[in-house]
C-alpha cells in the first residue's frame, strides 16, 4: 500500500527539516535531494556516502524506484526515481559530517536509548498534540450533552404545562 505523507523524521535545532517521503513496505523512503536537504550536504557527497554504504554494510534491496513528478523546463514530467529506505537514512546519518548530521545521531541514540531502556519509544509531540485533540473532543461532547439535557428539560416543562391545561 503506497502512501504519500508529510512527516517530521527528527526536528533540527532550527526547525526547518519536514520532508515530504514515500511510505510503502513498511519503511520511509527519501530520494537523493531529501536526503541532502535532511543532513544539510549536497547530493554528490549524498551520493558518495551510498556508494560507500552499498560497498560496506548494506544491499540493493534498501534501493527502489518510484515514478515521481516533476517540473523540468516549465512541465510537468515524470520520472522513475532512486528512493532510499530507512536502512540507507540511517547509514548515511551516521556518515555525513554536518551539523544535522550530528543532530540526526543525537536524535537516533535517543530513540535506540528509549527502545533499549523502556522497551517503546513515545513521541511527545505526537502524543501531545492527540491529548489536545481529546481534550477538544471531551469538551465537545460535554456541550452536545448539556444542549441534549437542556431539551430535556425544555420538553418535559412542555408536556407538563399541556398536562396541567388539560386539566
Amino acid at each position: 500500500m503506497e502512501q504519500n505523507n508529510e512527516i517530521i523524521l527528527f526536528e533540527t535545532s532550527d526547525k526547518e527539516v519536514t520532508l515530504s517521503v514515500q511510505l510503502k513496505n513498511d519503511s520511509v523512503w527519501l530520494n537523493r535531494e531529501q536526503l541532502a536537504e535532511l543532513f544539510g550536504r549536497d547530493v554528490k557527497t549524498i551520493g558518495k556516502h551510498i556508494g560507500n554504504a552499498l560497498k560496506e554494510e548494506l544491499d540493493s534491496s534498501t534501493i527502489a524506484k518510484f515514478a515521481t513528478v516533476q517540473n523540468e523546463g516549465g512541465r510537468r514530467v515524470k520520472r522513475n526515481i532512486e528512493h532510499y529506505n530507512l536502512d540507507m537514512i540511517i547509514s548515511i546519518g551516521y556518515r555525513v559530517k554536518s551539523k544535522r548530521g550530528i543532530e540526526f545521531r543525537q536524535w537516533a541514540s535517543k530513540i535506540l536509548k528509549q527502545y533499549m531502556i523502556d522497551g517503546y519509544a513515545i513521541n511527545e509531540k505526537r502524543l501531545h498534540a492527540l491529548q489536545k485533540t481529546v481534550d477538544i473532543q471531551t469538551r465537545m461532547l460535554a456541550d452536545i450533552m448539556l444542549l441534549e439535557e437542556n431539551a430535556q428539560i425544555k420538553d418535559e416543562e412542555s408536556i407538563r404545562r399541556k398536562h396541567v391545561d388539560v386539566k
